[in-house]
């Protein structure tokens, strides 16, 4: 009898999976040879489930591994991604990736990414797409404005100015005066943007600098630091393929997101339905309210009697947006400002230059003693600096904290080409476009154009600011939101955030650099592509990201 159940049993097994078992053989095997980017040329796989990835997403490897790509293959080069199922097109020309960032309608985030962001930090401005990512940055853009971007500029020099005071403190106390005092930047800058877009995005005081026991900055740390840079590669591709599989079987990581959130949705929340309430309270006596922050003008925006009801977005859309702007105000910018001073420390004439530079402009009057209105001007002293310019310039162009993008195709479409394009079998093609199927990746390789040889010149890959004085006329034809760089992408899914952040990067930069000298240590920093490209000690990588210099006053 039990033989005669297993019988059954297998042979219910096997006839429910042979249809699943032909449906994944034809994926895996039989559509990929319909590809139309099959026809082009590209690196070799070694065996079946061999892949390209790791060429292009380390970044100790990628430069070399895209200039390879381009002298060999051309600049359209069709690699591998997870498996023989998944042949993505890497465009390495300006007019292809112009054209995939241009329709962001048609060139999608992939479900994949979604995914893993929105278990992350919900479904804001960085997960969502079409109509909705529409109705979200329609009512995320009043509050970008340049005008309510300036009156975040007082909030911006007081957190810095603190930063700098902090670290006074730190340098005295260590009695080294001599040679400076070693301090992970890495660490202090991200607590100091952490206070900037906690006091800019909803008027909340994390107190960061001083200390770090406030249980909202804990979760927000926690879960863009130890869940997302101390994940494993294995368990969250299964995670996203498989979402059960992490409920069944959580660890320590997934553990983490879920405190984190329910911290995140209590308090937060919390601070929403205040404001929601304040304004709407503002509304009925004819009084107003006078709320300044990213949270204050987002909820206006979407309370606006001029906004019809369906473009609105619901509160649960409002707590993900302000996520979204905690962690692109906070861990972007907090990892640009520490290359910079990264890159300054180890070109010590650089610094110099530009130190003497932010202290011609500086005023006689101590920072903290200015007034909103001061500040202001003095910052727009700062923005106008050209060395200043060209050191922020040239460090977000050397090292973008977004390293690379993917798109999906939603249909069958035709990219535009300016180069020739190369074929498998070793012709070359003159055809102006790329068919590309629904479904088919696109891997915009952010870092490679930013480091283009051809383009930017034999020293593309070297710290020159000088460049940006006499740049080479291919650069003018590169798309970017920001001097010809993508480092803030292009197109309608371009950096919203853009403006604050350079306001940030110079305010800190000119009160560290007129207070401080940074020079190197003796630990080997390297970059690694962990969600972003974060500073990690050779040796410390468990560590989690590091970017120890040796500060000492400036005299």
């Amino acid at each position: 009898m039990p033989s005669t159940i297993l019988r059954v049993v297998f042979s219910v097994v096997f006839v429910a999976a042979t249809p699943l078992l032909g449906v994944g053989f034809y994926y895996v095997f039989i559509a990929p040879r319909f590809n139309p980017l099959r026809k082009l040329a590209g690196p070799p796989v070694r065996w079946l489930f061999d892949n390209h990835l790791s060429f292009l997403l380390n970044p100790y490897r990628s430069p070399k591994a895209h200039a390879t790509f381009v002298r060999k293959y051309g600049r359209h080069v069709r690699i591998r991604g997870l498996g023989p199922w998944d042949d993505r097109l890497l465009p390495l020309d300006p007019v292809s990736v112009a054209h995939v960032l241009k329709n962001s309608m048609v060139y999608e985030k992939p479900w994949q990414s979604r995914r893993l962001i929105t278990s992350l930090i919900g479904c804001g401005m960085l997960a969502a797409e079409g109509v909705v990512h529409k109705r979200q940055r329609r009512v995320a853009t009043p509050a970008f404005s340049i005008q309510n971007l300036r009156s975040f500029v007082p909030v911006v020099f007081t957190k810095g100015n603190e930063l700098r005071e902090k670290w006074c403190e730190m340098v005295d106390s260590s009695g080294n005066t001599s040679e400076g005092v070693k301090i992970d930047v890495c660490h202090w800058i991200s607590r100091a943007t952490f206070d900037v877009i906690g006091l800019a995005g909803f008027d909340y005081h994390f107190n960061a600098i001083q200390n770090e026991s406030d249980e909202l900055f804990h979760a927000y740390k926690e879960m863009f630091e130890i869940a997302v840079s101390q994940s494993n590669g294995l368990r969250t591709v299964i995670g996203i393929y498989i979402p059960l599989f992490n409920v069944i079987f959580p660890d320590e990581r997934v553990q983490t997101i879920k405190r984190c959130q329910e911290v995140i949705e209590r308090v937060a929340g919390k601070l929403i339905q205040q404001k929601k309430a304040r304004i709407l309270g503002g509304e009925e006596s004819g009084l107003g309210y006078a709320g300044k922050d990213l949270l204050d003008l987002l909820i206006q925006s979407n309370l606006a009697t001029d906004l019809p009801p369906d473009q609105r977005i619901s509160d649960a859309d409002i707590l993900h947006n302000i996520n979204t702007f905690m962690f692109a105000g906070s861990d972007t910018t907090s990892l640009a400002l520490t290359w910079t001073l990264y890159l300054l420390a180890k070109h010590p004439e650089v610094q110099r230059r530009l130190r003497a530079e932010l202290l011609e402009a500086a005023p006689a009057t101590p920072v903290s003693r200015l007034t909103s209105e001061e500040t202001e001007s003095l910052y727009n002293v700062l923005s106008n600096l050209p060395y200043l310019n060209d050191v922020v310039r040239e460090s977000l162009r050397l090292i973008p904290p977004v390293h690379s993008s993917l798109r999906v195709a939603t249909r069958d479409d035709e990219i535009p080409t300016s180069y020739p394009v190369r074929l498998l079998d070793g012709t070359i093609s003159d055809q102006k476009s790329i068919r590309i199927a629904k479904g088919t990746f696109v891997h915009v390789p952010i870092e490679a154009f930013n480091l283009d040889k051809e383009i930017w010149g034999e020293d593309a890959w070297d710290f020159n600011p000088d460049r940006w004085g006499t740049l080479p006329e291919a650069v003018s034809a590169l798309p970017g939101l920001f001097s010809n760089l993508l480092t803030f992408s292009a197109g309608p899914r371009s950096c919203i955030g853009m403006r604050f952040s350079m306001i940030e990067t110079k305010t800190f930069l000119c009160l560290l650099l007129t207070n401080f000298v940074f020079s190197e240590t003796d630990s080997e920093i390297f970059k690694a592509n962990v969600v972003l490209t974060r500073p990690y000690v050779t040796g410390q990588f468990k560590a989690g990201s590091q970017c120890p210099l040796l500060v000492e006053r400036y005299a």
